[in-house]
């Protein structure tokens, strides 16, 4: 069962509905769960159909991702799932904001991901206007986050996520912890709306120390979920340290949360190569 003392909702990272049901069965709860097109092209049963020779359209992968979207609602019924927009840097609002509308009939409690790109934002801020919950997706920077928040400002807590990947920068020589601390520390100056969804979760340590800062979401494969089980479902307390290594911290810049959302950087390498590799998946399934 969920431990007492818990203060971050826990969410399994995975395409895979044999996953969910596990990660139910072990740990007596799940708050949730996130997918992504790379993900889902791992799913055992869509690679089963390519490896017969099958050949798949746009239509078919979509109406695949839907199913198994559907058999998780079916497992957490009252938990989120994001389901993620098929987009590259170059994605117009307006098709983002299609594919959403669209993914968003799939299942009741779905998050909606977005990248973090001019155009995304502005499916984000319209998006929030229907109602449609969001994650805002492949988060690595300050000023990215800070945009997330501006562009969202008078929705309610649990509308919006925003997700940094951690073991993307950690990948990349910096720790990527310290940008959840970041983050957090400009959202206190702000009314709490934006949730933190800790992302790319590759290490234990990783998520007792998401637990530790008492991160709002984390999201985790099931091996880190099995491992968490094993130990009891420990809880570290604000003494835990965590060890970055060689890992170069990122330095806070106490990023205005109220500035006009234009004059933020978005730019970051990362996001682009994130959303290549989505893309480059995604294109593997389909004739």
């Amino acid at each position: 069962m969920r431990p007492q003392n818990l203060k971050t909702k826990i969410f399994l990272d995975s395409g895979n509905p044999v996953e969910t049901r596990e990660a139910i069965k072990l740990l007596g709860f799940l708050d949730g769960q996130t997918t992504n097109p790379s993900l889902i092209a791992k799913n055992p049963e869509l690679q089963a159909k390519i490896s017969a020779g099958e050949k798949l359209t746009v239509e078919n992968v979509n109406t695949f991702y839907k199913s198994v979207i559907e058999e998780i609602h079916s497992m957490i019924p009252d938990g989120s799932i994001s389901v993620e927009v098929y987009a590259d840097k170059n994605t117009s609002k307006e098709k983002m904001v299609e594919q959403a509308r669209e993914m968003n009939k799939w299942t009741p409690n779905e998050h909606i991901k977005l990248p973090i790109t001019e155009n995304g934002l502005q499916a984000e801020h319209d998006l929030l206007k229907e109602k449609i919950k969001v994650n805002m997706t492949l988060c690595f920077s300050e000023e990215q986050a800070a945009a997330v928040y501006n562009m969202s400002i008078g929705s309610k807590k649990g509308d919006i996520f925003v997700s940094p990947f951690v073991g993307r920068l950690d990948d990349k020589g910096q720790n990527g912890m310290s940008l959840i601390q970041n983050i957090q520390k400009i959202y206190k100056k702000g009314d709490g709306h934006v949730e933190l969804l800790a992302a790319s979760i590759r290490s234990y340590e990783h998520f007792l120390a998401c637990l530790a800062l008492e991160v709002d979401i984390i999201t985790a494969p099931l091996k880190i979920l099995e491992e968490w089980w094993k130990r009891d479902k420990e809880i570290p307390d604000s003494n835990f340290v965590y060890e970055k290594k060689d890992l170069k911290d990122i330095e806070f810049k106490d990023i205005s949360l109220d500035k006009n959302f234009i004059d933020y950087n978005l730019q970051h390498d990362l996001t682009d190569v994130g959303l290549e590799k989505f893309v480059s998946d995604w294109k593997t399934l389909i004739i």
